[in-house]
């Protein structure tokens, strides 16, 4: 296992997190208590030490298990978990981003784990009412309170992402040091804003759903998709896009002679994003880790490109056309030195 700096901070988070959603069975699927410890352990031998979880995963489960996993060896791990889940139905103010949800949110959070400190904490998703600069505001008042370290953000807009973290620059709080998004081979629209703007502000770059909900594992392909059980809702996404997809991962899977799992896997580490994998299975999280000891060639990687290419859309295919280039660029444009 390698280790990258989780953003513009010094903490150094492996290049492969553990996501825990799958510990407990309270929602119906999901892996008991001891298939979780073994998970856990089976990552921790490899070398991994980030370990994502979330305050309503499991109905709390999730982090009662992460807690008790890491108490022997707390400070080894860097924990981050998130907050904006709903906790009362009909209790308007028990979810959402706002900064009381916040404050009891990690109160929680905090409890369920037994620890004084979130190393890295999520806002989960947008609750499109919020003010951002409240917050920015209440996240920094939590860092400088010592009970979280970092902040990170899943599932909003680039731009009010780059907002938030131009009103934390402006005024000294504490900004966003990681993006958490759906990205795999087959959602690549998050290329046209969120990861340009990650790579510009130098935030890390989180996958969840890295196999695109067991698209790309290998268990697809156009070969087999008459004999796909639909009544699990698959058939949603057997797309004939996205079985062209599935079945050029599992060309190269068998170039290469690893699993398709492994395939995906590395294609967004290619695209230096951090996977979060998760499993029902130990054999399953095994194969995944298995992934850090090789790489994707450059062609192999660009074959995967080319079969699942996206319209980025306006305007950049249009600053990427002829026109735009001619009018607006010249001719010496290619020929300026960038750093």
């Amino acid at each position: 296992m390698h280790y990258r700096l989780l953003g513009n901070t010094g903490l150094r988070v492996a290049e492969l997190a553990l996501g825990t959603m799958t510990f407990g069975e309270d929602w119906g699927f999901g892996a008991d208590k001891k298939t979780s410890q073994q998970q856990w352990d089976a990552y921790a031998e490899a070398g991994g030490n980030f370990i994502d979880t979330a305050d309503g995963y499991t109905n709390g489960t999730s982090e009662k298990y992460v807690g008790e996993f890491a108490k022997s060896a707390r400070d080894r791990f860097v924990i981050a978990t998130k907050y904006t889940f709903m906790k009362r139905q009909g209790d308007p103010n028990s979810g959402g981003n706002h900064k009381k949800n916040l404050r009891q949110s990690v109160e929680g959070s905090l409890q369920r784990m037994q620890t004084d400190y979130i190393d890295l904490l999520w806002l989960h998703a947008w609750d499109l009412i919020t003010p951002i600069d409240e917050v920015m505001r209440a996240l920094d008042e939590l860092v400088r309170a010592g009970k979280i370290l970092h902040v990170g953000v899943s599932d909003m807009p680039a731009w009010l992402v780059a907002r938030a973290n131009t009103l934390a620059e402006q005024k000294d709080w504490t900004p966003f040091a990681a993006i958490q998004i759906e990205y795999n081979l087959a959602q690549r629209t998050v290329e046209r804003e969120l990861t340009p703007m990650a790579a510009h502000l130098g935030l890390s770059v989180l996958a969840w759903s890295p196999l695109g909900a067991g698209l790309l594992s290998g268990k697809f392909s156009s070969q087999n998709k008459d004999q796909v059980d639909t009544t699990r809702g698959d058939n949603e996404r057997l797309t004939e896009a996205n079985l062209k997809i599935a079945d050029e991962v599992i060309a190269v899977a068998r170039e290469v002679g690893h699993s398709p799992a492994q395939v995906a896997l590395n294609w967004l580490r290619a695209k230096q994003a951090m996977p979060i994998i998760g499993a029902r299975k130990l054999d399953q999280l095994k194969d995944n880790l298995a992934c850090v000891d090789w790489e994707l060639a450059p062609e192999q990687v660009q074959r995967l490109d080319d079969v699942s290419a996206i319209e980025l859309g306006f305007p950049h295919d249009f600053l990427q056309s002829d026109g735009p280039k001619h009018f607006f660029r010249g001719d010496t444009f290619d020929r300026i030195i960038r750093d």
